[in-house]
């Protein structure tokens, strides 16, 4: 059995941001701290019922987060209410009012103003809703982000991804999704293949390939695919068999799968999360530690709170 990987997962279960302020870092440059987002873009924008006018999903976990109403000229009889809305991932479908995130209700007798909010909350987007009763008004919403920058950046970028790769394999789990191969030499004796680095997703193709290199695929209806157990398997449907074809003498299968928690960071759990953060911080005090330094010992944390959900090797 082999296992290679095909598509590493397009995020981190820590995020940049979060590991600065783990780590305490600020470059002390205000320019470089501070970013600013246009989530509802400046214009003339017409009437919009129920909170209708949806702007951008920003990212904030990891920052000090300020939003700005900035409110134009209203127009006759016109009156504007945002709110923020909240979620752990940017669907539509998944925000909730944020608490006591609703700005005061812009009319012609307080336009021409900027309202400030600070969100407080600890989920990973917000978004601002509006709605426009009456006539067009002139608004845009702001979310300012202010995110400690340190020159640092690509080695503290390198930490995160090293410290996922070492808590996989500690747990032997996959965290963000991903993609991998698993290449076996023969069908196994039984009705089932363990796929390893659970939570299995989907399988995505079981390929095998006869002493002539010609390959076939093993037709999805005939397995059943159990993404419940841990290890996840590939299971014979009733009156099944694996194929009898004469395969090459090595590596003559090969079983495409998705494995995961999920396709965002909110997807991973807070342990796996925490010990990922103790990580970081141990490897980025530890940064030229040699042999009979500390980092050859992991902190005991970070293997304790693994240790909770650690899969057994197959």
């Amino acid at each position: 059995m082999a296992l290679k990987i095909k598509t590493a997962p397009t995020v981190e279960p820590i995020s940049l941001a979060e590991a600065k302020l783990h780590l305490r870092l600020d470059s002390g440059l205000f320019a470089d701290n501070i970013t600013t987002v246009q989530s509802i873009v400046p214009g003339a924008h017409i009437i919009a019922a129920a909170y209708s006018l949806k702007g951008a999903g920003v990212e904030v976990r990891g920052y000090r987060t300020l939003v700005n109403l900035n409110s134009g000229t209203n127009g006759a009889g016109g009156t504007v209410d945002v709110k923020i809305q909240e979620s752990d991932t940017d669907v539509d479908g998944n925000y909730a009012d944020c608490t006591g995130g609703a700005f005061v209700q812009v009319t012609a007798a307080n336009d021409n103003a900027v309202q400030e909010k600070e969100y407080t909350g600890s989920k990973k987007y917000i978004r601002p809703v509006s709605t426009v009763a009456g006539n067009t008004c002139d608004f845009s919403v702001d979310v300012i982000r202010e995110q400690p920058y340190s020159a640092e950046d690509s080695l503290i970028s390198g930490l995160i991804t090293a410290a996922r790769e070492y808590c996989q394999g500690f747990q032997n789990r996959a965290f963000v999704n991903q993609t991998w191969y698993l290449w076996l030499d023969a069908w196994p004796a039984g009705d089932y293949i363990s796929i390893p680095l659970p939570p299995l997703s989907t399988i995505t193709a079981i390929t095998y390939y006869d002493t002539d290199d010609t390959a076939a695929t093993f037709a999805a209806a005939s397995y059943f695919v159990d993404n419940i157990n841990e290890p996840g398997r590939v299971i014979l449907n009733y009156g099944e068999s694996w194929p009898s074809t004469t395969l090459r003498p090595a590596n003559a299968i090969c079983v495409e799968y998705v494995c995961g928690y999920g396709a965002t960071s909110a997807s991973v759990p807070q342990v796996v999360r925490q010990a990922m953060l103790l990580l970081i911080g141990h490897l980025y005090e530890n940064r030229e530690a040699g042999i009979d330094s500390a980092l050859q010992e992991i902190p005991f944390g970070v293997k304790a709170l693994l240790s909770l959900d650690r899969v057994v090797p197959l």
